[in-house]
């Protein structure tokens, strides 16, 4: 369902990332001191890759998994998708743990272990692929990326104010 919503509407990956890179470093400052949304945000994002990986499909998997290799690419609809998919959930740790190369670890090895679920249970419909993992572990690289962009601007701000001469008329 998903994948013809996204055929049907190739610009909704690159407006995703376009969101994501342009608008996510200015939430993180806010989402590293409310940490009770960032953790509900997480798991929210968390059931959606859950949801969007693990959920069976009428389709005919392969009997093993897909060996490939695909550079970025804008247009590649699904693989964009699944770029997107991990940056949200990798950044959130990463906001939450203050330790972006744990996250992105952590983000790479979840994406194996889709793969391997969806290799090991045929009856899911869903198929292998290493372009999967690739793209998963370069939406967990944009994450972790965003989150400590986040962390400079955050510092940045936080450095500025303590500068500023305080109006001691008031």
């Amino acid at each position: 369902m998903i994948t013809t919503v996204l055929i049907e509407h190739p610009w909704l990956t690159t407006a995703a990332l376009t969101a994501l890179v342009l608008g996510a470093p200015f939430a993180v400052p806010w989402l590293a001191t409310h940490r009770r949304v960032t953790q509900l945000l997480l798991a929210v994002s968390v059931a959606v890759v859950l949801l969007l990986t693990l959920s069976p499909t009428s389709a005919s998997p392969a009997d093993r998994c897909a060996i490939e290799w695909s550079a970025p690419r804008l247009g590649r609809v699904e693989l964009m998708a699944n770029l997107v998919l991990f940056a949200p959930p990798v950044g959130l740790v990463a906001i939450l743990t203050r330790r972006p190369l744990l996250a992105l670890a952590v983000g790479s090895a979840a994406s194996v272990l889709i793969e391997t679920v969806q290799l090991g249970l045929p009856a899911l419909g869903r198929s292998c692929s290493t372009n999967d993992w690739l793209y998963n572990s370069l939406g967990a690289a944009l994450g972790v990326a965003i989150a400590v962009a986040g962390r400079a601007v955050s510092a940045r701000w936080d450095g500025s104010a303590a500068r500023r001469p305080r109006d001691r008329d008031g």
